[in-house]
């Protein structure tokens, strides 16, 4: 079991639920290459009763063939979802067409009542999602923090955006990850803090699912002449081919390790989904 609940979370949990009342439609972002790993559970209960859109951020680094399934898949559940790039504003448009789609009853008895028909939302995710991103990207300019470390955002605030306005949230886990795979999920794109689990048992991770599903992008990457059975050989190949070696020519695990997370985080190897709906 994987533990990792600072307390700013948990206070940020309590004044998520006493805010929804304020708003229209809430956002949820996720990161597209692990759309069940990157959700916290516990929102689906606490947005229940609100209009909801998912956000599959990162739609770049993931197998589009893939996200166009979980897209589907959140329409079969009723929830309407968007691929979106948050660093380059890529599904914005279709965000806010979306948006007005989903809202429309609300905006219509806005001008009924003689209101302007402009909404509020919240954006809601776990930690290093992009949300901070997103968010800077939509209002064209650096409003939110952000950073490459989980947790960066600690506070609620609201900011004016084109078409509605919305109160960011800090990236929220919950207390404990009873499934280990969601853990190693996580900690292969950086949801959690790197020093949580050892790199080397997250990158074994990482290569199980690579050497089923996409071993060419190993083989084409780091020059492999196959792809072993074993994936501790497959990173000690890794190691080899980009010179982490210590004394005595062993190859560094660890650095081999680091290597290869830091080249999936960075879409490196190309674009790759690890998980299917």
């Amino acid at each position: 079991m994987i533990q990792w609940y600072p307390g700013h979370m948990a206070k940020a949990k309590k004044e998520i639920i006493s805010n929804l009342k304020l708003v229209d439609v809430v956002y949820e972002i996720v990161d597209a290459r692990i759309p069940r790993s990157s959700r916290n559970p516990d929102f689906d209960e606490i947005t229940k009763r609100k209009k909801k859109i998912m956000l599959l951020n990162k739609e770049d680094l993931a197998d589009e063939r893939i996200t166009d399934l979980w897209i589907k898949h959140f329409k079969e559940k009723g929830i309407e979802a968007v691929k979106v790039n948050a660093i380059t504003g890529k599904g914005f448009k279709e965000l806010e067409e979306k948006t007005k789609e989903v809202c429309k009853d609300i905006l219509e008895a806005k001008v009924k009542k003689g209101l302007t028909p402009r909404l509020r939302g919240m954006i809601l995710g776990i930690p290093n999602v992009g949300k901070s991103t997103f968010i800077n990207t939509l209002i064209g300019r650096k409003k939110a923090k952000t950073g490459d470390k989980p947790g960066v955002t600690k506070s609620l605030h609201w900011i004016r955006t084109p078409y509605l306005d919305l109160l960011d949230t800090p990236g929220v886990l919950w207390p404990k990850f009873e499934d280990k795979t969601t853990g190693f999920m996580l900690a292969i794109t950086g949801a959690i803090k790197d020093e949580i689990l050892e790199m080397e048992e997250v990158a074994l991770f990482l290569v199980s699912i690579l050497k089923n599903r996409y071993p060419d992008y190993l083989i084409n990457r780091y020059k492999l002449d196959k792809i072993w059975e074993e994936e501790i050989k497959i990173i000690e190949d890794i190691g080899k081919k980009r010179g982490c070696l210590v004394s005595g020519g062993e190859v560094d695990f660890v650095k081999a390790s680091t290597v290869l997370l830091e080249d999936f985080r960075k879409g490196n190897l190309g674009r790759i989904s690890l998980e299917e709906p």
